[in-house]
């Protein structure tokens, strides 16, 4: 995907999804796009059109199509890294002011709409506010967590959040819930948690464990990919959305009265069923209390009994699908993130869940001694990044030694198979795919893998005594220092 996405940007277009690309026989890209309407309309080709052109084009003239795709291939194989030089801590100073001149100062966030959380620019950003007095960097870090967990993209019910939000307020959402998302956005609450001592962000962190444990995590250990978006393609988000007469129709009068105020808001309506709505929070209880006239604590006991109702109420409804692989990259994003909950939180349900995370995939994804990304197939950056930080986390919690030495047999393995001993950094992949291999600091927007290893050389180092580990961590961050500076918060977490 990432490779076609770059063949996108090539093309003059800006990458997404839903991905669109036309290949040739050997999987060379020669046109691509990312959604485009059935029919013509908006100023978009309709899909329809779209296939009948290129048949055309790949009948008739099929060398014109294989020009296309051997001149994309050459852009993304000279795709070239700016090496960096010498590194110091003014630039985190300068990464700082950068991502936070690009802070959406009213909703929150970073830019404009559609928004993604960009988990590894607000880690970064959460540990500097740890670290520095800087009372106008830590109100703008509150005012996107407190905005992103008030909104749609959060699952007021059901806990944990959604793919990304299409527009600025972080109202409506794409609704499919992912693992790698809900894995970074538990590190950054329970973090938040941490730093700042307040107890909302607390809630929505347990609220995300909730929905890993109910949702995404096989009663035998380890968890599954994502949770769809839809159960039809008809109603979007509809296992997700509320009418006013559900509410009525599963909570008491008391509950009614506050959960109806406190969820449901016109801008929360679908546009394919306006009666439909995305539940999303305007106000505080102690806000909503003063308004209804009544006692915050009997507002906030009200709240929790009517999200119990409304909970085992949906529960009742056709689920949407969930993607039941178990993907080693995925697994140690999750893992990582319930050790660090443990540590923050005192959640002693999030160790249990990741001791047995561990244990699944050292007994489904290592063959022979070597990692799997999923069965039958070989581990790629991601996987090892993502399993050593996680081995690594739960030797720092656990202090059981077999952990610390798995994970410094993964580390020798992921130099010896992807790191560029010509230069520096960490491949993708260990074998070319489409012709090529690429190395990158983009967080993608989850962190990227490269910044992961970087962390995890540097911790392996200090816990294991080894310069070797130390020097591949330094010569990582000169060589995408400068990559890491241009980037901002699409490379937040280098700056980790």
């Amino acid at each position: 995907d990432k490779r076609y996405q770059h063949a996108l940007a090539a093309m003059g277009t800006s990458g997404g999804w839903p991905l669109s690309m036309f290949l040739t026989h050997d999987k060379k890209p020669f046109y691509g796009g990312t959604y485009f309407p059935p029919d013509e309309g908006f100023g978009r080709p309709g899909f329809k059109a779209i296939l009948m052109a290129i048949s055309r084009l790949y009948s008739e003239n099929k060398e014109e199509a294989a020009g296309y795709a051997e001149q994309y291939m050459e852009f993304l194989k000279n795709e070239a890294i700016e090496e960096g030089g010498d590194i110091d801590i003014s630039m985190l100073e300068e990464a700082e002011k950068k991502m936070l001149s690009t802070m959406d100062r009213f909703h929150g966030g970073f830019g404009n709409a559609p928004k993604f959380p960009m988990s590894g620019a607000l880690e970064f950003l959460i540990n500097r506010c740890k670290k520095n007095n800087n009372e106008a960097l830590a109100s703008a870090v509150k005012k996107t967590l407190t905005s992103m967990a008030d909104g749609g993209i959060h699952d007021q019910i059901g806990g944990g959040f959604h793919r990304y939000s299409t527009d600025e307020a972080w109202i409506i959402p794409h609704f499919e819930k992912m693992a790698d998302d809900n894995a970074w956005l538990l590190r950054n609450y329970a973090d938040a948690y941490r730093v700042f001592g307040d107890n909302y962000f607390k809630e929505v962190a347990e609220g995300i464990i909730d929905f890993l444990n109910r949702e995404l995590s096989d009663a035998d250990g380890g968890f599954y990919a994502s949770q769809d978006a839809d159960v039809t393609s008809d109603d979007e988000g509809g296992y997700f959305l509320w009418r006013d007469n559900d509410f009525k129709d599963n909570l008491s009068d008391e509950e009614y009265r506050v959960l109806s105020h406190y969820f449901l808001h016109q801008r929360g309506a679908m546009k394919h069923d306006t009666s439909k709505m995305v539940l999303h929070i305007t106000e505080n209880t102690k806000t909503l209390a003063e308004r209804l006239n009544m006692n915050e604590e009997d507002v906030k006991r009200l709240l929790k009994s009517g999200k119990k109702r409304l909970l085992a109420e949906r529960e009742k409804r056709q689920k949407p699908i969930i993607d039941q692989a178990m993907y080693t990259s995925l697994n140690g994003m999750l893992i990582s993130a319930l050790l660090n909950a443990e540590r923050a939180l005192s959640h002693g349900g999030a160790k249990e869940l990741a001791v047995k995370g561990i244990n699944k995939i050292l007994e489904i994804n290592v063959h022979n001694g070597r990692l799997l990304h999923s069965e039958g197939i070989y581990a790629m950056l991601d996987d090892y990044a993502n399993f050593i930080d996680a081995l690594i986390s739960a030797y720092e919690l656990t202090q059981n030694k077999s952990y610390l030495e798995q994970a410094e047999s993964y580390m020798e393995q992921c130099i010896e198979r992807f790191y560029d001993k010509n230069k520096s950094g960490f491949f993708d992949t260990e074998q070319d795919i489409i012709g090529i291999r690429l190395k990158g600091i983009d967080d993608s927007p989850h962190p990227s893998a490269n910044a992961i290893c970087i962390v995890c050389l540097i911790k392996l180092s200090s816990l294991l005594g080894k310069d070797n580990f130390m020097h591949y961590a330094e010569s990582a961050l000169k060589y995408f220092c400068l990559s890491a500076k241009a980037m901002g918060i699409h490379s937040g977490y280098y700056f980790h």
